[in-house]
């Protein structure tokens, strides 16, 4: 594990933790970061180094970019980028594993969920550093077992590569995601889970976004739902509820109103019936479909942006929900104020997407587009704005 040497880091986390709003104290700090109070003392003092994985964790804690407290400022999705070749090299053992050893059943399952709390939170550099030796040992295992270990075994590797396709299609490696989507889908059947294919369905959406072939996504998830298991029980009305989700945002890029209004209604329903929570990887529940309709009504764009600024006016997203969804809400909703005039608010809310999950706004596309069309706007850029979009890379 690499360690950052102390030159200037615990300066920057001290400067960082004073600038938050609110202001944290170290014990706040080391609360959130889950660090021991000492090493957040000695660190800020330059007493000591600090590894990769607690820089990310003081850095999650802080809402800022690992990148902006590393001695030597290595941006974070290089790091990322480099470490997605050994992701490809993993998958590619698929069905010819190196040998090696495996942890038991419940060793594996707690790392698996570990990576689907990373991906969860937008945690991606800790996903790269983890997940191709994972994905390798869990390879291992299922070739070695039988039964229903071996079911259980190919549901794992679902989410586990689930978490890794989260990362390459954050960082446009599109090929390395649809990789991952198609393993998906190889490993589903052998989990024997109906409703793990269903999710499976839900992910495999990407693909479509990522060929812009809405109507053809919007096809794809259509025929997940009538294959999907009659809603009897939370776990399969959500996981039904999220295809409608998944469903009306698609319909919504493929400008198809009416098939975007029935699966967002469909979703509504479905929602009214369980708790927000997260089932089978996805989280689904009344929240989740508000932020959705935020999404479909800029997908929709013309007449339909203003529902966006409706629903942000009375609501905004419990800290319950998953960072990377919550960022997702502020980065639609952003898009829906500077399409509507509102250039500082629009500001405001990347700002507080940032805050929440900086690897996920960091790297989504829209962010980097707005950020460049506020700075044309603005004819008098601030330092705040003009360090954003350095920050993301806009152009």
């Amino acid at each position: 594990m690499t360690v950052i040497g102390s030159d200037g880091v615990g300066r920057r986390i001290a400067y960082y933790r004073s600038v938050v709003r609110p202001k944290m104290t170290q014990r706040q700090l080391a609360d959130r970061a889950c660090v021991a109070l000492g090493t957040i003392r000695k660190i800020e003092r330059g007493e000591r180094g600090v590894t990769d994985t607690t820089l990310e964790a003081i850095a999650q804690a802080l809402g800022v970019d690992p990148a902006l407290l590393r001695a030597d400022r290595c941006p974070a999705q290089g790091a990322v980028r480099d470490a997605l070749p050994m992701l490809s090299a993993a998958i590619a053992a698929y069905d010819v594993p190196e040998d090696g050893p495996t942890r038991s059943l419940r060793s594996l399952r707690a790392a698996v969920d570990e990576a689907v709390a990373w991906r969860l939170g937008a945690q991606y550099t800790r996903i790269v550093r983890t997940l191709p030796e994972l994905i390798a040992e869990l390879t291992r295992a299922y070739h070695r077992t039988t039964g229903h270990q071996r079911s259980e075994l190919a549901a794992l590797l679902v989410s586990a590569y689930r978490s890794a396709d989260a990362v390459a299609y954050k960082h446009g490696a599109r090929d390395l995601s649809a990789r991952l989507v198609e393993l998906m889908r190889w490993a589903a059947p052998e989990a024997e889970d109906a409703l793990l294919s269903a999710s499976v369905a839900y992910v495999r959406t990407e693909t479509f976004f990522a060929a812009r072939s809405y109507a053809a996504g919007l096809r794809a998830l259509e025929y997940a739902l009538d294959a999907a298991p009659a809603p009897n029980e939370p776990p399969v009305t959500a996981t039904r509820g999220a295809l409608h989700m998944r469903a009306a945002v698609i319909a919504g890029r493929a400008r198809d109103a009416a098939a975007a209004t029935t699966h967002l209604r469909e979703a509504r329903a479905l929602a009214d019936q369980v708790t927000e929570g997260v089932r089978y990887g996805t989280a689904f529940g009344p929240d989740s479909v508000r932020i959705h309709e935020v999404s479909v009504a800029v997908s929709l764009g013309d007449g339909h942006v203003g529902r966006a600024l409706d629903i942000a006016a009375e609501w905004k997203p419990s800290l319950d929900l998953p960072a990377e969804r919550r960022s997702g809400f502020y980065i639609e909703l952003a898009r829906a104020q500077l399409w509507s005039g509102l250039a500082d608010d629009a500001f405001e809310s990347l700002q507080t997407a940032r805050r929440i999950a900086p690897q996920h706004t960091r790297q989504h596309p829209w962010v980097r587009e707005d950020a460049a069309t506020l700075r044309r706007l603005k004819r008098a850029d601030s330092e705040t704005l003009t360090n954003f979009a350095e920050w993301c890379a806009a152009t």
